[in-house]
């Protein structure tokens, strides 16, 4: 004798779609509060000068970082394309109105040469006269 004929078994499931948005709810967290430290992997090795002429002064500068292929950053973002019109586009968005805001240039050691020139022609066709280069101090041997 059947008495509970007519119930039939409830089968369990188990509902993943609250756990895939908890999970990327996460991920968005994640990913929106980290920061990422670009600078931390432009490895430049700053050419060497006998003496140093420090400058104080009250304004912070503008950084434009050539590493050792020639890739300009700006202030530690990268300009993609490494042509003129391109940089100095970056550098007037970069600067705004203010050309009289100075600029520090710091090149590898192992740059090509034309990359410098290049920064350097940027800057100056778009009317910046306040340009300084990075350097580092060279070792001077011990004289007795």
């Amino acid at each position: 004798m059947r008495i509970a004929s007519g119930r039939r078994d409830d089968d369990f499931e188990i509902s993943v779609i609250p756990l895939i948005d908890v999970m990327l709810t996460l991920l968005m967290f994640f990913v929106l509060s980290t920061t990422f430290v670009e600078h931390s992997r432009m490895k430049v090795t700053l050419p060497e000068a006998a003496s140093s002429d420090r400058q104080q002064d009250d304004q912070a500068p503008l950084l434009i970082v050539i590493d050792r292929e020639g890739r300009y950053y700006l202030d530690n973002n990268e300009v993609l394309n490494s042509g003129l019109d391109t940089l100095k586009e970056a550098i007037a968005r970069s600067a705004g109105d203010d050309r009289q805001r100075p600029v520090a240039l710091r090149a590898d050691a192992q740059t090509p040469h034309q990359a410098v020139v290049t920064a350097m022609d940027a800057l100056g066709s778009l009317g910046f006269t306040r340009l300084s280069i990075a350097t580092t101090p060279a070792e001077r041997p011990d004289t007795p």
